[in-house]
């Protein structure tokens, strides 16, 4: 029995065809990782403003990127640019949560001066307590960490929340600062994520 098909339904093959090979087009992959162009957070269009890898001596740590509303390569720019933003972190090697509370930690202490870092440090404690609900993280493990206007740092684990919301939007700029400010964890992984994808 032959099938005969119609021009729309052609047409519609083709439209269903070209929708796929446009979300692969969509796709970023950096260290293995493959990333959205865009993202929705809080009924927003991010744009991936850039991605690298974080290196611990020769090894892979993670993939990280940056997601804001508009593509910015300045750091004072991005400080200022309203509505929400993502950092999305994905391991490429398991860590234990002491690991990563203690680089997160450094990299605060590295990133900001001493003024900043006693006015934020009720947040930072508070940011710090989230560590202990996670055991580790794991290679695969997605961790977001969100700015949602007039709400705040919200982190997710594979989708989960993990602690409280931390309220400053002067907190969250001071995590920025660990990857993009004038002391970042890595040079290049800097560039990375202020567009720089070479």
């Amino acid at each position: 029995m032959q099938i005969r098909t119609s021009g729309f339904g052609r047409s519609l093959a083709a439209a269903c065809l070209c929708a796929c090979m446009a979300q692969t087009a969509l796709a970023v992959e950096v260290g293995g990782v493959k990333l959205d162009d865009t993202v929705q957070l809080a009924s927003r269009e991010l744009k991936l403003n850039g991605a690298g890898v974080r290196y611990k001596v020769i090894f892979k740590v993670y993939t990280i990127a940056l997601y804001l509303p508009e593509k910015k390569t300045q750091l004072a720019d991005i400080l200022m640019l309203p509505g929400p933003r993502r950092l999305e972190i994905v391991m490429l090697r398991d860590i234990t949560s002491d690991e990563l509370g203690q680089a997160f930690m450094q990299g605060l202490k590295r990133s900001s001066d001493q003024a900043d870092r006693t006015r934020l440090l009720s947040q930072t404690m508070q940011f710090g307590a989230m560590f202990e609900m996670v055991p580790g993280l794991k290679k695969g493990d997605i961790l977001t960490v969100d700015w949602l206007p007039e709400e705040g740092t919200l982190c997710k684990l594979n989708g989960k929340q993990v602690g409280d919301m931390v309220p400053d939007l002067a907190f969250y700029n001071a995590l920025l600062k660990i990857w993009i400010g004038a002391h970042p964890a890595d040079t290049l992984l800097r560039a990375h994520l202020l567009g720089d994808m070479a």
